[in-house]
């Protein structure tokens, strides 16, 4: 995947900037709200992850703090508790993902540091929630238990499940994109049959992912 060394700042930042951009418009128009009451679904990880994969896990939490930010005083109504609970989850997922991956670029490490990705922010948004949401929700925090099984752990799971699904059928397609604008370095060619191999089943089985999990989101969001 894509290298970045010897490659200009002015161009990594116009890439950082563009993606940045995307990720908030992900953010803005394709949110699922109100699922299981207060909670809120959008995309913008998979924008910031690929970001992360490209450019490394500083780059990543940096486009993570800049989307929150813009979110706080746009989409959201949650005000600085949105902001902080928003850019943990985002930085959580993103950091510790970019984190296995960047270091050797291999589409195992991708996958491992998904799932590490996905596990660390569920640890994470669990403490999180019980130390925010009685303050935000005014509920005793006995009541922020009983949602964890329910709620709080299923949600969180098909977030992360559903993004790392992302992650892995629209990398290649951004990088590629980026490359013809000459925002990220070109590479040298080593396809073999194999690799291609693997890329159309990993292509498939995220499709198949995304697909399974956004229709539990929207039976979850009372949509369908």
């Amino acid at each position: 995947m894509a290298d970045t060394k010897q490659f200009s700042t002015g161009k990594k930042i116009a890439a950082m900037a563009m993606l940045t951009a995307l990720a908030f418009a992900a953010d803005f128009f394709l949110r699922i709200p109100n699922i299981a009451g207060f909670l809120t679904y959008e995309p913008k990880d998979v924008v910031l992850t690929i970001g992360a994969f490209i450019f490394g896990p500083v780059a990543g939490l940096v486009m993570a703090l800049l989307v929150c930010l813009l979110e706080m005083v746009t989409a959201s109504s949650t005000g600085v508790i949105g902001l902080l609970m928003n850019f943990l989850a985002s930085a959580t997922f993103v950091g510790v993902a970019s984190v296995i991956y960047y270091r050797k670029k291999t589409m195992l490490r991708a996958v491992i540091g998904l799932v590490a990705g996905s596990l660390s922010m569920i640890a994470v948004m669990l403490l999180w929630n019980y130390i925010m949401t009685p303050i935000y929700m005014g509920v005793p925090r006995q009541a922020v238990l009983e949602m964890f099984l329910p709620v709080l752990i299923p949600f969180n799971a098909i977030k992360a499940g559903l993004n790392s699904a992302l992650v892995l059928l629209l990398y290649k397609a951004v990088v590629t994109a980026l490359r013809k604008a000459k925002l990220v370095p070109t590479r040298e060619s080593n396809d073999s049959t194999n690799k291609t191999t693997n890329t159309i089943i990993v292509i498939v089985v995220s499709a198949v992912a995304v697909a399974t999990m956004l229709l539990v989101m929207l039976i979850f969001a009372g949509i369908i």
